[in-house]
């Protein structure tokens, strides 16, 4: 049921665009435009986003007790933006494991392979995102206004968004007390880095010089963490990869294979290879954090794909830390 009022609302958010690019009157300002309760701790708001004069709906699990104010974690989903299948809340056990976290989980959904960044350019196929605008401007004082918050944030994201973490982090000075990349490239304006970035812009049929302009050029440069990686001094960081060798859950009894070999063979081989660059990345990452002697904590496996059944295990290992820098538990 809930699978379906998410398509429905995000049909409306469609409709709703059309009436504002239609309307020779001012884009109205972001806003909450309606609540549901999915549940005891679950809720799914509506949120207007006057820069992409478009809705979203966004999940918010609530924690057990909402009388005193709780912090916010933002977890983002990867390429698909939680518009397909791929999402925490259809790959993971994530609701049962925030039950009993004194914390407010938000995730949107929406912006499926945007890299939540501001556009340059209107797409012909993924329209103008701007999605880093929402997320460090106009969501969070929205997700403050209707719960009870510590206006503690931290910020966690998988695979595109575990790039997309650092550049929020560095958009916005202060809102994060500290980012989670899971499996994410840190490298943007190298030809290796583009060329990743350009995979996954592919998938939605979007053209990547409309995301940062022409490749190697400011834009670029300005929205690569490795080179801007000083200004995320002060901003706790965690950075988890696989060497993309078969792991754990490279197994025909893993929960994520379901018996199925064929889903078996594109995990270990697909994402064995996807992890095995991600890897190349988070490493060049850290060795640039240490050379300017920033903080990190980098997990690296012996072995992992870039499958869901690592990252469901990187939250769980990573919230302790999270949970500390939020002063939560």
């Amino acid at each position: 049921m809930r699978g379906f009022r998410l398509i429905g609302l995000m049909l409306a958010s469609v409709v709703a665009a059309a009436v504002c690019a239609g309307s020779a009157q001012a884009a109205p300002a972001s806003r909450i435009v309606s609540v549901y309760d999915d549940g005891p701790q679950e809720t799914t708001l509506v949120v207007y986003s006057a820069a992409m004069r478009q809705s979203f709906p966004i999940t918010v699990l609530r924690p057990r007790e909402t009388a005193k104010p709780a912090p916010v974690l933002y977890l983002l989903n990867g390429a698909g933006g939680g518009e397909d299948s791929a999402t925490w809340s259809a790959r993971t056990t994530y609701t049962k494991f925030f039950k009993n976290k004194n914390v407010y989980v938000v995730t949107p959904v929406g912006g499926a392979f945007s890299y939540y960044t501001d556009w340059q350019r209107r797409d012909p196929a993924l329209g103008k995102p701007m999605w880093q605008t929402f997320l460090t401007r106009e969501l969070p004082p929205l997700i403050d206004g209707q719960f009870r918050t510590t206006h503690r944030n931290a910020v966690a994201g998988i695979s595109m968004a575990g790039t997309s973490v650092f550049n929020l982090a560095i958009a916005k000075p202060g809102l994060y007390r500290s980012i989670a990349a899971f499996s994410g490239c840190a490298r943007t304006s190298d030809p290796f880095g583009q060329q990743y970035i350009k995979m996954v812009v592919d998938r939605g049929q979007g053209n990547i010089t409309n995301m940062w302009g022409p490749l190697g050029g400011p834009g670029w440069v300005a929205n690569d963490p490795y080179i801007q990686a000083p200004r995320l001094r002060g901003t706790k960081i965690y950075m988890t990869t696989g060497t993309g060798a078969p792991g754990t859950h490279e197994n025909i009894g893993d929960k994520g294979i379901q018996g199925d070999p064929i889903t078996l063979v594109n995990q270990a081989v697909v994402g064995g290879m996807i992890e095995t660059a991600v890897n190349a990345c988070t490493q060049e990452m850290a060795q640039r954090l240490r050379s300017l002697r920033i903080p990190f904590r980098l997990t690296t496996r012996p072995g992992g794909t870039h499958s869901w059944g690592y990252w469901e295990d990187d939250l769980h290992n990573t919230w302790p830390m999270l949970a500390r820098d939020l002063r939560t538990r």
